[in-house]
């Protein structure tokens, strides 16, 4: 049967060609996705500012017991570590590195220049940098610039700059220019100004290591990560590629995103395949019901014909699946390079995948091909002999009880995780959405055949009413042959229907974000600086002018409040403890009140002062707390405090955040700075007039910059747009496979028909009368699809809108949904129209034997 098979591929291309296509396409993106998700297991990121040294020590930024909770801001070392490294045998030097922000503004100019990064000089040996003009910075007041940024600026050595750095403008002198693998928006400063710059004198943010000549440097990170275990601080000694960890500590953040990015999208992209590959075989086969009934008729048992298809569904496998291991891995670099020119993911993460994403992918094809092509042999092997022609006439069964069932059972599903959805918070969401939507039209696909048949029925009467003989046709055509109706109406609704459930789950979410944070906002003004943020002490400047009705300083961060029997380590006595993560917003109480929409539900926000906190009372409730409690926690850059709890404030659900005050969060933030202080007007004061008094305040603090509410609210829908950006791009890829199914099927469906189309040219059609025909039929096909798609959405977004906005309608312009359905319709009644027309070219006796 095997050789058989073979040779019956040159007379069935079309279905061949289609189910090539849906195989190949289908394992080339679940390969990129499992080559992205061994990336975001590897997690690597090789140093460049730290690539002399083979050993770095830096902070963990892991929650102790956890391995997906990380904390946000760097954690600090003391500079002293130094000493105890150098002692270790086989260590030739320690060099601490800081880093802290800034903005180079030339001399004279009073408009700040390009952002840049600054370090100590010590640290240069670690890229390792060199001077190629001038001298090192020896002494108070110098400064080195990369010669890439130097050239950008026109700067030379012995001109003056102003560094606006921590809040503060700084003169200095170049003394030098270097070249090395570092940014080149890099500037050196002496260790001593450096440690100086970033508020944290004494601290280091990592300290490179440099082994003697000959040393292992396994071993002398052994020896190293011993040294340092007493140190009071979680320390991590990093070597290889992990180094890079230490350069920006969100590739550790951000990288484990890969991870949850690649498991949604391939598990995504592996149901889409499964639902396009069976469908796209089941139709190929079904279209072969005469040549499988003829073969049952001349004596050809079951297994023969099951071994039949599934050789024949294996060879073109294999080779699909062979030739999209080609693209895949390439796929995985392109979404890499685009989450990470998103900012998704830092941009130091490299693609880093071997052969088991391609085993995966091509394995999940192939289980794919057979297990689809093993049904569709199933109920091609289950004709009698006696029954054979005639079901290849009749298609008497387009319907089956393990179909139901399993159809129940995937609506089962999506109506769980409905519910499950309904009662989650608003940002979690569309975790269990999107599956929702993939077990919906699971389920639908299956019930194809019966919903085909009734929405078939339903408009048997207003087609026919509309197109006449033409609409008499295609309605008797799709009733004769459900099967392959539901076989094209299939690709339709998934396209259709994740089209329009995935885009509005993203504008309903971005809506449920900006309307929380527009709701919390009641200040007129922002007061923020490009000098890397505002010191403390700004605040009471601001609120000290004229016009100025109100003023308070925010800057956001991360905490957990701590689970009960937390050790001294960190640790919990119950390993299934996890701490409560919770976004934390340092405010300064004056003022609090008239610049944001915080209300206390008990206590006071007035006692927001020294080592307190506000809860949301959600948080309050579940952990146990009360007004006048010690609440346990850890800031964003791992310390452990305990706070007195003075108020707690309701919250939106999923949006809720605890309050501190600015003073005490700011001491354990990367720079120690606000980034933004909000400002009220007085009653009679025009924001333009105060305006333009808060600006002429950057004479006395640089870097000065004074923007509206409305910028405000634009710069937050900004920040969500790398979410929603991202998800685009999935959404983008997945959608786009479903209408590569899309176009295939109808491709498909409609070359099948060319016996048909050409007996209805010998009994006197015209072209013209049968493309009409096709016409209804594409109608009626993509009107069955984009109700069924519209179905899917409906029921995974109602129970969404109801979680993100408390309303049962999603958030988003109705021109999405007017375009998808456009797109849909245009596509399915191009590509059925162009393929009869294919088809139409040739002269009815090329087909069924006569001449004309």
């Amino acid at each position: 049967m095997i050789r058989i098979a073979l040779r019956t591929l040159r007379f069935h291309k079309g279905g061949f060609i289609a189910s090539f296509i849906a195989l190949f396409f289908g394992a080339a993106i679940v390969i990129g996705c499992g080559g992205l998700f061994e990336t975001g297991l590897h997690n690597a990121a090789p140093p460049q500012r730290l690539a002399a040294a083979p050993i770095v020590v830096t902070g963990d930024q892991k929650y102790p017991g956890t391995r997906r909770d990380m904390f946000p801001e760097r954690i600090h070392l003391d500079s002293a570590l130094t000493d105890k490294i150098k002692a270790v045998p086989g260590v030739e030097a320690a060099v601490p590195d800081v880093s802290f922000p800034a903005a180079l503004t030339p001399g004279g100019s009073k408009q700040p220049g390009p952002q840049v990064t600054g370090h100590g000089w010590s640290s240069a040996r670690l890229a390792p940098e060199r001077i190629t003009t001038g001298a090192p910075p020896s002494g108070t007041g110098h400064v080195v610039l990369d010669t890439r940024l130097a050239a950008r600026t026109g700067l030379a050595p012995g001109q003056n700059i102003t560094l606006l750095v921590h809040g503060a403008a700084r003169s200095y002198v170049i003394s030098g220019l270097v070249a090395g693998s570092g940014d080149q928006d890099t500037v050196f400063l002496s260790d001593q100004e450096a440690g100086q710059a970033t508020g944290r004198p004494g601290k280091a943010d990592s300290i490179g290591v440099l082994t003697a000549p000959g040393a292992d440097a396994g071993q002398v990170a052994g020896a190293v990560k011993k040294a340092v275990a007493d140190s009071g601080t979680r320390l991590q000694v990093l070597t290889g590629d992990q180094r890079g960890w230490a350069e920006n500590p969100d590739v550790v953040a951000k990288g484990s995103k890969l991870v949850t990015l690649a498991s949604v999208f391939g598990g995504l992209s592996a149901a889409v395949t499964i639902f396009v590959v069976s469908s796209t075989l089941g139709l190929s086969i079904q279209q072969r019901q005469r040549e499988m009934a003829l073969l049952r008729a001349i004596g050809t048992t079951p297994g023969q014909l099951r071994r039949l298809i599934l050789g024949e569904t294996l060879f073109i496998g294999v080779i699909a699946t062979a030739l999209a291991c080609y693209p895949g891995p390439r796929i995985g670099r392109f979404l890499l390079g685009a989450f990470s020119d998103a900012g998704v993911v830092p941009d130091t993460i490299v693609f880093r995948a071997g052969l088991v994403p391609v085993f995966i992918g091509v394995g999940a094809a192939l289980l794919t091909a057979v297990a689809s092509a093993f049904i569709a042999a199933r109920a091609a092997a289950r004709t009698r002999p006696t029954e054979a022609l005639a079901e290849a006439n009749l298609q008497r069964r387009w319907f089956s009880r393990t179909r139901l069932i399993f159809a129940l059972l995937f609506l089962g599903g999506g109506l769980a995780l409905a519910l499950v959805t309904a009662n989650m918070d608003g940002p979690t969401a569309g975790s269990t959405a999107t599956p929702a939507a993939m077990l919906w039209t699971a389920g639908f696909g299956l019930l194809g055949p019966a919903l085909a048949k009734a929405i078939t029925a339903m408009l048997r009467g207003p087609i026919r009413s509309v197109s006449g003989l033409a609409g008499r046709l295609a309605t008797l055509n799709a009733k004769a042959r459900t099967g392959r109706m539901a076989g094209a109406v299939m690709p339709v609704m998934l396209a259709t229907g994740l089209a329009i459930a995935l885009i509005y789950l993203q504008t309903t979410q971005s809506s449920g974000s900006r309307k929380a944070f527009d709701d919390a906002l009641r200040a007129d003004l922002v007061v923020t600086s490009v000098a890397g943020g505002l010191p403390l002490d700004a605040v009471d400047t601001i609120r000290s002018q004229p016009g100025v009705e109100a003023a308070s300083g925010q800057i956001a961060s991360l905490g957990y409040i701590e689970p009960k029997n937390t050790r001294p380590d960190g640790t919990t006595a119950d390993d299934s403890a996890d701490p409560t993560k919770v976004p934390l917003l340092g405010v300064t109480p004056e003022g609090l009140s008239r610049t944001t929409a915080w209300k206390p539900s008990a206590g006071s926000l007035d006692d927001l002062r020294g080592d307190t906190v506000v809860l949301p009372a959600t948080f309050a409730s579940d952990s146990g707390k009360h007004i006048g409690d010690l609440v346990p926690m850890r800031l964003g850059d791992g310390s452990r405090v305990q706070l007195k709890l003075v108020a707690t404030v309701e919250g939106a659900r999923g949006y809720e955040t605890a309050l501190l005050p600015a003073s005490l969060l700011l001491q354990h933030t990367d720079n120690g700075l606000l980034p933004q202080i909000m400002v009220s007007s007085a009653s009679g004061t025009s924001h333009d007039q105060l305006t333009r008094t808060l600006s002429a305040l950057s004479t006395s603090v640089p870097g000065l910059r004074v923007a509206d509410r409305e910028s405000v609210s634009a710069v937050h829908a900004e920040s969500d747009q790398t979410q929603t950006w991202m998800s685009y791009l999935l959404l983008g890829m997945v959608v786009g496979y479903a209408t590569i199914a899309l176009v295939n099927t109808q491709v498909l469906a409609t070359n099948e028909r060319r016996r048909e189309f050409m007996l209805q040219r010998l009994i006197g059609s015209t072209r013209r009368q049968v493309l009409q025909m096709m016409t209804v039929e594409a109608t009626l096909v993509s009107v069955a699809g984009i109700v069924l798609g519209v179905l899917v959405a409906g029921l995974t977004l109602v129970p969404l809108s109801e979680a993100v906005l408390g309303s049962p309608v999603p958030d988003g312009s109705p021109w999405i949904f007017i375009g998808v359905v456009v797109a849909a319709c245009a596509l399915t009644l191009a590509t059925t129209l162009l393929a009869a027309m294919v088809v139409l070219r040739n002269g009815p006796g090329d087909v069924v034997g006569v001449r004309e």
